[in-house]
């Protein structure tokens, strides 16, 4: 990520943030970026200075990579952050002390309180050019023979960058398939150990950080014994049985307050939508402009737009478990649950991403270092429910589960909403276990977690988190939607003329519309239109593969352009009953879909079995053109998206034909 900021000094300094690491020695693919780019003199986002922001709860294993960047000949400032909560558990840390062992600037700051930021953008501001002279240890007798010879052919101006490049340099884009031979050959020449050269350098490094810390760290006595409140709540909350008891307890409360919290402004967009609709219908003439502005655009934007409440809702719980440090807690409690399907809990990071979209957990996926572990959550992760699915499971439960609580305080739509995130969960550990049996690999991966302490969330961020989220929501949602909505209008208003002119004349004919009403004539001829379309002869051609999962054509015309993006589902079939003579344009999606009778037996369209069919149709279909693209650039080949759709369509279909056949 990059940013900028203007410094003390009026200035405008670009900011880039590298993934977060201990060490300069890459564990996965996200690390690797964080030398590459320091290397790198000729890459643009190569720095003029590195801001090391350390932990000061946990100086010594944080200054670990301070050593590292050091020796490397960059200048540093260092910045102390979590001074509060050092401070907290009584440890008094001599600043200037530090900063003349270091022989940098080191400004203590508390990041989340903003203490401490315009210190450090002076700091920045007034920083010396110059990297720190002496090495923090003696780098050379690491291997001597090797640096040097390394400094005169690659032409290294540093004796920790030539080591760097001896350890690193299969990973480095920026070096030449000759340079690289060549630091291959000269390993190979003076018997380099790449974990043994590291394994010494590290105790070398820790001595060096011992000594500094000696007498710069000290804890008051009355907290060397005392347990941290932390280590207290986490007796509880991290428990192998009443742990997970609690984690179900806050996902029991969270979708019961998406309901029922939603309700009102839910009410609220649906009745400004009615609104704009009669007004634009009294305001503009009638017509095929009218008709595509009104029956496709607004009324697909407003079929999706109207659960921006319960997304903002969802992501604000997000943010606030994430704030106070319990999501960690849950990726630690889930790690024991991952090590029995052949994962671990860095694999939990991105399955709990992808409860907000999959693409970005599918990204964070490069810091698992063991490929079959990478690859086994990319094939799993989009079986997590994301929150484009919410706005489709939100409506369809909405329309067979009845709003009423149970034992006075759990509301049934709630629970059916919970249960459908845990099932997609469920599907998740079941699949990566498959693939375990499946992909074969020698690597053995492992998992290691530092615990953030407990911290009240901070509001504001919340508030930002739901305001970003339901942002990007609307806008990525709403490009799609709109397109879509047009496209879907055309295809559902214009058919092939022999077929429109058969029913101009089909109506036109006095002995048929005789003793009808117009506004029946009217209701009938739009009905006959849209199963003439090409919306409708599309949905009826593909209708008998469908309809063994309790499907009609209409609902078929919605998988099909869900295919783009799942909230496209709710925006298409606010569209094809917009179109519909049989529906009422004013009536909200959720009733339109209410009154929809088949018209053969007269029954409604979304029985119960109906409903839950598409739902498992969702929770399993591969509907999102963003997470193939983005499969495609992490695994760099067509291969894995294609298994990926192929095994995700396949249990759509399974599943949505095992819950009609059982429940209808």
């Amino acid at each position: 990520k990059t940013g900028f900021c203007t410094l003390a000094d009026g200035r405008r300094a670009e900011i880039i943030d590298l993934p977060g690491t201990y060490s300069l020695y890459p564990k996965s693919k996200d690390e690797s970026i964080v030398f590459s780019v320091l290397a790198d003199r000729s890459n643009s986002h190569n720095p003029d200075l590195v801001v090391i922001i350390l932990d000061a709860s946990n100086l010594k294993r944080n200054l670990l990579l301070y050593t590292q960047v050091a020796d490397l000949k960059v200048p540093v400032i260092v910045a102390l952050n979590m001074m509060d909560m050092a401070e907290s558990s009584g440890l008094e840390i001599n600043i200037n002390l530090l900063a003349k062992k270091l022989g940098v600037p080191v400004v203590p700051i508390a990041a989340r309180k903003a203490e401490g930021i315009d210190a450090l953008k002076e700091a920045i501001s007034y920083a010396t050019p110059l990297a720190l002279q002496e090495d923090t240890i003696d780098v050379v007798q690491l291997a001597p023979q090797l640096i040097h010879s390394i400094r005169e052919e690659i032409l290294v101006d540093n004796n920790y960058y030539a080591l760097q490049l001896a350890h690193q340099h299969e990973y480095l884009q920026f070096l030449s398939p000759q340079q690289n031979n060549r630091i291959e050959s000269l390993e190979q020449e003076f018997s380099f150990h790449s974990q043994k050269s590291q394994a010494t350098e590290t105790i070398a490094r820790y001595n060096f950080i011992n000594d500094v810390l000696f007498d710069v760290v000290k804890r008051q006595e009355r907290f060397a014994q005392e347990e941290s409140y932390s280590n207290k709540i986490d007796r509880f909350l991290t428990h192998k049985i009443f742990g997970f008891v609690i984690f179900f307890a806050i996902l029991m409360f969270i979708f019961q307050a998406i309901f029922t919290w939603s309700a009102y402004p839910m009410t609220l967009i649906e009745d400004f939508f009615t609104w704009i609709t009669t007004t634009l219908h009294n305001i503009l003439p009638a017509g095929p402009l009218t008709s595509l502005l009104l029956d496709g655009v607004v009324a697909g934007l407003s079929g999706v737009l109207v659960f921006i409440p319960q997304i903002a809702i969802l992501f604000a719980f997000i943010s606030i478990l994430e704030d106070t440090g319990y999501m960690s807690r849950v990726t630690f409690m889930m790690d024991r649950l991952m090590r029995k399907v052949g994962l671990n809990g860095k694999s939990v990071v991105p399955l709990i991403g992808g409860f907000a979209c999959a693409v970005p957990s599918i990204m964070s996926t490069r810091t698992i270092e063991n490929w079959k572990d990478r690859m086994i959550t990319i094939m799993v992760t989009p079986l997590i429910t994301c929150s484009a699915r919410l706005p489709v499971y939100t409506l369809l439960i909405s329309l067979v589960v009845p709003n009423r609580n149970v034992w006075w305080v759990f509301n049934l739509q709630g629970i059916a909403m919970m249960s459908m995130y845990l099932f997609s969960v469920v599907s998740a550990v079941i699949v990566a276990w498959v693939f375990k049996l499946i992909l074969k690999s020698r690597e053995r991966g492992y998992f290691i977690m530092e615990l953030p302490v407990y911290r009240m969330p901070r509001w504001k961020n919340v508030g930002l988190t739901m305001y970003e989220r339901s942002k990007t929501f609307v806008i990525q949602a709403g490009k799609v939607i709109i397109a879509v909505s047009i496209i879907l209008w055309v295809l559902a208003s214009y058919g092939p003329p022999k077929r429109m002119q058969a029913i101009e004349q089909k109506y036109s004919n006095a002995s048929f519309t005789a003793q009808k009403s117009a506004d029946e004539i009217q209701r009938l001829k739009a009905t006959d239109q849209l199963e003439n379309s090409y919306a409708g002869i599309l949905g009826h051609a593909i209708e008998p593969a469908i309809r063994p999962l309790g499907f009609d054509w209409k609902i078929g015309i919605a998988l099909i352009t869900s295919f783009a993006a799942r909230e496209v589902f709710v925006g298409t079939m606010a569209t094809i009953y917009s179109v519909d003579g049989n529906a009422d344009k004013l009536d909200s999606v959720l009733d339109k879909m209410k009154h929809a009778k088949n018209p053969n037996t007269g029954l409604p369209v979304f029985t119960f079995a109906a409903a839950m069919s598409l739902m498992m149709f969702y929770a399993f279909a591969m509907q999102c053109a963003s997470t193939v693209a983005i499969v495609y650039r992490e695994t760099k080949e067509w291969k894995w998206p294609a298994i990926q759709f192929a095994y995700m369509t396949v249990l759509a279909y399974g599943a949505s034909f095992i819950a009609f056949q059982l429940l209808k």
